[in-house]
């Protein structure tokens, strides 16, 4: 039904120039989401998101945080291209964000990534922390509740970004390294405890 309406949607001028819109793709249960600024001109003609160079290199970063892309979801704020890869508009953005807002409450992921400021921006200010810059924010983690969720909120660089400015990809390693360390956090605080656990526990207290 969401991606019938994102397919139809006519609610800003980005329709007319679209070849196909990228509502996301991942499983419904994903424990993690990231989320992108737009779409560009490999993702406008496939319908998909990060297809292109970011995308071969979002891959590689999902390795280095211990992920597969089959196992996290992945959308953007805006779900059309804006021409010539330009930054979306606010009135872009107002028109579109109630999408991201549905397919948060459906995912209910743990983790929220955002990639690239303008990502980071609209949720921290859903989340109502303030956003100053992607230098003083990027790889660290924030506690948040969006939407009555609660969620671990992490900033960092577009992967295009670093195509761009090869100094960015360390940057860009380093957070995704935060975020597999963030991810097996919340892996041992959530699942449920086994009779290994209360042997090791105890065995720690005894030492």
């Amino acid at each position: 039904m969401l991606i019938k309406e994102i397919s139809t949607c006519k609610k800003c001028g980005l329709h007319r120039l679209r070849r196909n819109p990228v509502p996301g793709e991942g499983p419904l249960n994903a424990k993690v989401l990231f989320i992108g600024e737009a779409p560009g001109e490999k993702e406008d003609e496939q319908g998909r998101p990060f297809v292109g160079a970011a995308g071969k290199l979002l891959n590689k970063l999902l390795e280095i945080a211990g992920l597969s892309r089959s196992k996290v979801f992945i959308t953007n704020i805006i779900k059309c291209r804006p021409p010539g890869n330009r930054d979306p508009t606010d009135e872009e953005v107002r028109a579109c964000i109630d999408y991201l807002w549905r397919q948060i409450s459906l995912i209910k992921p743990k983790v929220i990534v955002t990639l690239g400021r303008h990502a980071a921006r609209v949720l921290f200010n859903k989340a109502n922390l303030k956003w100053d810059s992607m230098s003083q924010r990027h790889g660290h983690i924030y506690p948040v509740e969006i939407l009555g969720l609660k969620i671990i909120l992490i900033p960092t660089y577009h992967p295009a970004a670093a195509l761009y400015n090869p100094k960015l990809r360390k940057l860009l390693e380093e957070d995704f390294k935060k975020i597999g360390q963030a991810l097996q956090r919340e892996d041992r605080l959530t699942r449920p405890r086994t009779l290994f656990d209360y042997l090791a526990l105890k065995g720690n207290k005894v030492s």
